[in-house]
């Protein structure tokens, strides 16, 4: 047996991969997270295959599910790579000696990007871009993983899990983006019900409010999302050395 750890993308069914498709459709048995996953993907599984809602189910109770001797299909919201708690499943599936892959999918944050119409990196405006979350319920950040040493360095941000703290992200930011600086929110990329709200870092949270976000959101700020003063990219330039 095996399991496959899939990237079910953000939202929209046609948003997984043609390998992630492919074995969903062979896979006799399918772990889905509950609401997240659109019941179009579930249409690929084979008929007759276990389906098996991981919503509520416990990490014991779900490596049982893994662990049941047939190839599984495990999908997981956007990319396994980025919030997707497969760390200790695989680690669970290490010790009983199962094997397993992982088969990327298309991340929340660039499903939010591609709704934006936005590139998160601008020549001379933004080259870095920092993932990461505020705690509220969930384990604890590591030392030196604060948003206020991330925002030191002034790299465009895309915070995952934090829209219920919008208001604490934006007094931890104030200081080092300043009230002007361009922000956006994008809720349920890809998705129905999707939403987007763009505003200064100093206006984003009553707007945010104002609009009843309260989840499945990404969070972006930097000056990447209204840059347009900025030199074409090297790649392309006609200066660029080229081979013969």
């Amino acid at each position: 047996m095996t399991v496959y750890f899939i990237g079910a993308g953000p939202g929209a069914a046609d948003l997984i991969t043609v390998r992630g498709r492919d074995l969903l459709a062979r896979c006799p048995v399918c772990l889905y997270p509950g609401s997240l996953t659109p019941p179009d993907l579930l249409a690929h599984c084979p008929p007759g295959a276990k389906l098996v809602d991981t919503a509520r189910l416990s990490l014991d109770e779900i490596v049982a599910e893994l662990t049941t001797g047939a190839d599984v299909a495990r999908l997981c919201s956007g990319d396994p790579s980025i919030y997707s708690a497969v760390a200790e499943q695989m680690r669970r599936l290490d010790a009983a000696g199962v094997p397993y892959e992982i088969v990327p999918g298309v991340p929340a944050f660039a499903a939010a990007a591609a709704v934006l119409g936005r590139e998160l990196t601008v020549p001379e405006v933004g080259q870095s871009l920092v993932i990461t979350r505020m705690r509220a319920r969930s384990t604890a950040m590591p030392p030196g993983e604060d948003l206020a040493t991330f925002a030191a360095s002034g790299a465009t941000l895309a915070l995952h899990l934090a829209v219920n703290l919008i208001e604490r992200v934006v007094e931890d930011l104030l200081p080092h983006y300043g009230a002007d600086c361009p922000a956006a929110v994008v809720a349920r990329a890809s998705q129905p019900g999707q939403r987007i709200v763009r505003a200064v870092l100093g206006r984003i949270a009553p707007e945010v409010r104002a609009a009843g976000i309260d989840r499945a959101a990404v969070i972006f700020v930097g000056r990447v999302l209204t840059a347009e003063a900025f030199p074409d990219s090297y790649l392309y330039s006609a200066s660029r050395d080229r081979p013969d």
